[in-house]
């Protein structure tokens, strides 16, 4: 779209036809990436939810992560938020859980074999080589054990994170509670704040011809 003269506010140039052709172009193929990846995360999180009954996501930081302009795009490009909101109703469809680990949880830092926890892991260490025990391992690996591990706490009531003793929810949102019923009042002849209505003069001669219609 570049190559072509495409419309000017300033100069009031009308875009030309190839602009317009090249415009499409371009929308169609944005179209077509986001049906792609919004496919690739409903399959991802289907696949996750059918499989495991208890699912350990972390709380990022992601407004704070894109301020890195080396990899802002790749971590748009990953949509974290949107992998979070569809595991959480899709977990509690199934009959499943979503654990959500504290944003301030050391899961990379922390040694999965020892407990011993790192003061800085750069990213681009991408190993784990802990300085207690002699356990040398990938760093993604061994965030995804720490996780395992806060999520058998969490089961047995002695984890750190914050829903500690939660029990599963039942399928469908089955053991949510439901608001008491609370007995209606009866609509009164009163208007809102207790003003009464005007009396017509002519709904008074209605009633009368009425009654006197009834009477004969």
């Amino acid at each position: 779209m570049s190559r072509r003269h495409g419309p000017d506010r300033r100069t009031g140039q009308r875009p030309s036809n190839r602009w317009r052709e090249a415009d499409a172009d371009r929308n169609r193929i944005h179209h077509r990436i986001a049906n792609l990846r919004q496919d690739a995360l409903h399959k991802l999180t289907t696949n996750l939810a059918r499989e495991y009954g208890t699912v350990v996501v972390e709380d990022l930081n992601v407004a704070g992560m894109l301020k890195n302009r080396r990899l802002a795009r790749h971590i748009a490009d990953a949509g974290f938020g949107e992998v979070r909101r569809q595991l959480a109703y899709k977990t509690v469809w199934g009959g499943g859980r979503m654990i959500v680990a504290d944003r301030w949880f050391a899961s990379s830092r922390t040694c999965s074999g020892c407990g011993a926890t790192k003061a800085k892991l750069p990213l681009h260490v991408r190993v784990f080589d802990c300085d207690e025990c002699d356990l040398v391992l990938d760093r993604d690996v061994n965030a995804a054990r720490n996780l395992a591990k806060l999520a058998g706490d969490c089961l047995t009531g002695t984890g750190v994170a914050g829903d500690r003793g939660a029990r599963a929810p039942k399928a469908r949102g089955a053991d949510r509670q439901t608001r008491a019923t609370r007995t209606r009042r009866t609509a009164g002849t009163g208007r809102a704040g207790g003003a009464r209505p005007r009396k017509r003069k002519e709904a008074g001669h209605r009633t009368q011809d009425t009654e006197q219609l009834s009477s004969w």
